[in-house]
C-alpha cells in the first residue's frame, strides 16, 4: 500500500525568534492573481498621495548675521561645515549638525562679494568691496591669538567673485577682467579679458580642473583655458547671465542662470543652442548649483524661491518657499546630497531636504523596502492623469501664481501672433525659430 505524506520544511514557516513577524507562503503563479494592475495602480495612487503628506522639506534656519547673506561656500572635507558672507563684511562658519554658528570674523568693510575653500579644506578665501582677497585659516584661532587673515593682497579695482582650482594652489578672482593667481604670489598669474565690461562670476570646471567659465555684465558667457592664457569661446544671450554652474558629472555641460527668468543648460562644445532650457521662475535667477550626483541642479531667484530641476526637464519638480524668505540670492547644495541651503536677503541661511518627503534617520530593512517598491509603482503609473496631477500639485505664493498666470498669457498671446503673421505672410517669409535658439545672440570663437 502506498501513503502520501505531506512533508514541509520549518524553516519555510517557523520564526527564528518570538519577535519576528509570521512567514506567509505565497504563490506567484500569475493565474491566481487578476486584477494585478488594478491593484497596483490603487497602490500608487495611495503612495503618491502619502508623498504629498508627507512633504516637509524645511528642516531649520540658521540666524546670526545682522544683514542679508550675499555668498555661500561648502568644506570640500566636511559635511557639517558651511560658510557663509554677509552684506556688512561679517563671515561665519557654521556647524550643520549642531545647526549653530560655531566662528564670527569681521573680514571686509562692505559686502563680502565671494567666498571658496581650498581644495585640501584647511583655508578659505573671500573677497570683498574693500578691494582685498584674504585667505583665513579654517580652524579657530588659539586662545589669546588675534583673528587675522593668513595673506592678504590689495586690488586695484573691486572683485566680485573668487573660485578654488579643484587641485593645484590656484584661485580666480573676477572683477573688470578674470585673474589668475598662485597662492605663493601677491601678483596675478596671468590676466583674462574678452570684453570691457564688469565680471560678475567666475568658476572652474570640477573634471577639467584647467577650464573656466565667466559671465559678464555685457550679456556674455566666456570660456576661458588657463594653459594657453586665452579665452576659448564666448556665447552672447538676450539678457545678461548672473552665474554659471558645471555639472561635477559631465565635463562639458554647464548651467547657466539668467535675468530673462530661465536657466540655460548649456554643452560646451556647441554653444549654438542650449541643451536645455528650464523655464518656471517668475523673476531673475540669481544663483544655481548642481547636486553631487549630477542628475539634478536647484536655483534662486529673486521670486523669493527656490526651485529643483532634472538636468534634463524644461520644468521644476519641487519649489520651496516660506512666507518670511524674501530675495534668495544664494543656493547651495551639499556633497551628501540630501540638503539644501539657501541664503536670503532677510540675514536667514535655511536648511532644506533635497527629497521633501523623505524620512531622515536609520530605515528598517522592511521601510527601505517598501519605500523602493512604491517609488517603482509611482514611476510605473506618473503618466496617469489622477497621479501625474497630485505629483504635480504644489501650493504657491499668490504672487508667483499669479506672475505664472500672466506670462502663460503673455506666452500665448505671441504664439498667436506669430502665427497670424505666418499665416498672412508669403510662404518661408516667417521663418519657424525652435524655443532652444530664441535667447542665443550670437557665439563668437
Amino acid at each position: 500500500m502506498r501513503v502520501k505524506v505531506l512533508s514541509r520544511n520549518p524553516d519555510d514557516y517557523v520564526r527564528e525568534t518570538k519577535l519576528d513577524l509570521q512567514r506567509v507562503p505565497r504563490n506567484y503563479d500569475p493565474a491566481l492573481h487578476p486584477f494585478e494592475v488594478a491593484r497596483e495602480y490603487v497602490r500608487a495612487l495611495n503612495a503618491t498621495k502619502l508623498e504629498r503628506v508627507f512633504a516637509k522639506p524645511f528642516l531649520s534656519s540658521l540666524d546670526g548675521h545682522r544683514d542679508g547673506v550675499n555668498c555661500m561656500a561648502k568644506h570640500p572635507k566636511s559635511l557639517s561645515t558651511v560658510l557663509s558672507g554677509a552684506c556688512d563684511g561679517e563671515v561665519k562658519i557654521w556647524n550643520l549638525t549642531k545647526r549653530q554658528c560655531i566662528r564670527t570674523i569681521q573680514a571686509h568693510e562692505g559686502f563680502v562679494r565671494g567666498m571658496c575653500a581650498r581644495f585640501c579644506g584647511t583655508s578659505f578665501f573671500t573677497v570683498g568691496d574693500d578691494k582685498t582677497i584674504k585667505q583665513w585659516k579654517m580652524e579657530s584661532p588659539e586662545y589669546g591669538e588675534e583673528e587675522e587673515p593668513v595673506h592678504t593682497i590689495l586690488g586695484k579695482t573691486v572683485y566680485t567673485g573668487i573660485d578654488h582650482h579643484w587641485k593645484e594652489p590656484v584661485f580666480a578672482t573676477c572683477g573688470h577682467q578674470v585673474d589668475i593667481w598662485d597662492e605663493q604670489r601677491t601678483s596675478p598669474k596671468c590676466s583674462l579679458t574678452w570684453g570691457f565690461d564688469s565680471i560678475s562670476s567666475v568658476k572652474f570646471n570640477p573634471i577639467e580642473t584647467y577650464l573656466l567659465g565667466s559671465c559678464a555684465s555685457d550679456r556674455n558667457i566666456v570660456l576661458y583655458d588657463i594653459r594657453k592664457s586665452t579665452p576659448l569661446k564666448k556665447v552672447i544671450l538676450n539678457m545678461r547671465t548672473n552665474t554659471l554652474c558645471w555639472n561635477p558629472m559631465e565635463a562639458f555641460n554647464f548651467t547657466a542662470a539668467n535675468e530673462d527668468y530661465n536657466l540655460y543648460t548649456f554643452d560646451m562644445r556647441f554653444l549654438e543652442s542650449p541643451v536645455m532650457v528650464h523655464m518656471d521662475h517668475v523673476s531673475a535667477v540669481l544663483d544655481v548649483d548642481y547636486s553631487p550626483t549630477g542628475k539634478e541642479f536647484v536655483s534662486a531667484s529673486f521670486d523669493k524661491s527656490i526651485r529643483i530641476f532634472p538636468v534634463d526637464k524644461g520644468h521644476s519638480r519641487e519649489v520651496y518657499h516660506t512666507k518670511r524668505m524674501q530675495h534668495v540670492i544664494t543656493v547651495k547644495w551639499t556633497s551628501d546630497n540630501k540638503y539644501i541651503l539657501c541664503g536670503s536677503d532677510e540675514m536667514n541661511i535655511r536648511l532644506w531636504k533635497a527629497n521633501a518627503s523623505e524620512k531622515l534617520g536609520v530605515l528598517a530593512p522592511r521601510e527601505k523596502a517598501a519605500m523602493n517598491y512604491n517609488q517603482k509603482l509611482k514611476e510605473k503609473f506618473q503618466f496617469h492623469p489622477q497621479i501625474r496631477r497630485i505629483a504635480q500639485h504644489r501650493h504657491l505664493p499668490k504672487s508667483i501664481y499669479c506672475q505664472i498666470k500672466e506670462q502663460r498669457i503673455m506666452r500665448e498671446a505671441r504664439r498667436r501672433k506669430e502665427l497670424n503673421r505666418r499665416k498672412h505672410s508669403k510662404p518661408g517669409s516667417v521663418p519657424f525659430v525652435p524655443e532652444r535658439k530664441k535667447h542665443i545672440v550670437a557665439v563668437v570663437k
